[in-house]
C-alpha cells in the first residue's frame, strides 16, 4: 500500500499537471471506486465544470478543494489509492488539430490501460485517468460547506502528521506510556500518527536503534527521540526519492521511486546488514512481515 511519501509524490505531481485546470467531462468505469455519493453519476456531475485550485494530503488521502464556473465554492475531492490505486497523466495527440483534439476528447471509446476506473478529461486537452489493479481504491465528492471528516470519515480517526509540531518525543511518551503492543503495531496505528506504514516503520526502527517487538511503554525519552527523529529522516528521504520502488506505486508519469535501492532492513531478511554486516532477520508482527538486525537494534 503507498505509504505517506508514496502519496505525496502523486500530490506533487497533481499539484505540477492538474491545479488550475478545468474537468470537462468524467467518466465512472466501475462503479466501486466512488464511495460518495451513492450513486456515481452525480460524482461525475459534481466535479464537470470544476476548476482543480490545487491538492493537499492528509495522512494517505488526497484531497483535492474545487471551485465552480463562477468562482464559487465546487466542495472536496477525495481520494485514498488503497493498495494499487494511481494516477497517471495522458497529454493530447500533438499532432491533432483543435478538431481531431476535441472529438477525442469527447470520444468514451478511445485507448485506455486495463484497470482503469475513472477517466477526467480536461479542457484544454488532456486526460487524467484514474488506474486500480485490485478495485480497492475510492474517491469522494463533499458537498460545499459539509464537512470533510462526516463524507470521508477515516480522516476523523488520524492523528498528527510526522512533520507537525505537536508530533514530537513528548506526544509519543504520553500516547505510549501505558501501551504493552509492540513499537512496530503502534506506529502502524493511524491513530497514532498519519501515514507511516510497514516499509517505513522498519526503515525508522532500525534508524533508532529498536527493535520492533519492543513494548511500547518500554520506550524511555532517549529511544522516542531517537525514533521520531528516524521517523522524520526516514520519511524526508523517501519523499526526497519520490518514493518506494517495492510495491505497484506509480506516479503520474508512470514511474516507481527509487527509495528501495536505499532500505536498510525492509525485505532484506537473509541479507547482511549494510552497517554491521549480521543477517537481517524477518518476523510477523500486526499480520505484517517486520525486518530488523538483531545487532545494530537492541
Amino acid at each position: 500500500m503507498p505509504e505517506l511519501p508514496e502519496v505525496e509524490t502523486v500530490r506533487l505531481g497533481l499539484v505540477r499537471q492538474t491545479s488550475g485546470i478545468a474537468i470537462d467531462r468524467v467518466q465512472v468505469l466501475r462503479n466501486r471506486a466512488i464511495a460518495a455519493p451513492s450513486d456515481p453519476e452525480l460524482f461525475c456531475s459534481a466535479l464537470q465544470g470544476c476548476t482543480i485550485i490545487t491538492w493537499r494530503r492528509r495522512g494517505k488521502y488526497l484531497l483535492a478543494p474545487l471551485s465552480l464556473p463562477d468562482g464559487s465554492d465546487g466542495g472536496i475531492w477525495g481520494v485514498h489509492l488503497r493498495m494499487t490505486g494511481q494516477f497517471l497523466w495522458v497529454d493530447p495527440p500533438q499532432e491533432s488539430s483543435a478538431a481531431e483534439a476535441s472529438a477525442a476528447q469527447a470520444s468514451s471509446t478511445s485507448p485506455a490501460e486495463p484497470h482503469t476506473r475513472v477517466r477526467f478529461w480536461c479542457l484544454g486537452g488532456g486526460e487524467l485517468r484514474f488506474i486500480d489493479t485490485r478495485s480497492f481504491a475510492q474517491m469522494w465528492w463533499v458537498p460545499p460547506g459539509k464537512p470533510v471528516n462526516s463524507v470521508i470519515t477515516g480522516l476523523a480517526r488520524l492523528g498528527p502528521e510526522p512533520f507537525d509540531a505537536g508530533f514530537n518525543p513528548s506526544y509519543l511518551q504520553q500516547r505510549l506510556a501505558r501501551s504493552i503492543r509492540p513499537i512496530k503495531n503502534a506506529l502502524l496505528d493511524q491513530s497514532l500518527v498519519a501515514g507511516v506504514g510497514n516499509i517505513y516503520a522498519d526503515e525508522s526502527l532500525f534508524q533508532a536503534g529498536i527493535r520492533p517487538q519492543t513494548p511500547s511503554r518500554q520506550l524511555g525519552a532517549s529511544s522516542l527521540k531517537r525514533l521520531h527523529a528516524a521517523l522524520v529522516e526516514v520519511l524526508t528521504t523517501s519523499i526526497g526519492a519520490g518514493g518506494t520502488s517495492f510495491s505497484d506505486f506509480r506516479d503520474l508519469t508512470g514511474s516507481n521511486g527509487n527509495y528501495g535501492g536505499q532500505a536498510w532492513v525492509y525485505r532484506r531478511a537473509g541479507s547482511p546488514c549494510r552497517r554491521c554486516g549480521a543477517s537481517i532477520e524477518r518476523t510477523r508482527l500486526a499480520g505484517r512481515s517486520s525486518h530488523w538486525c538483531p545487532r545494530c537494534q537492541t
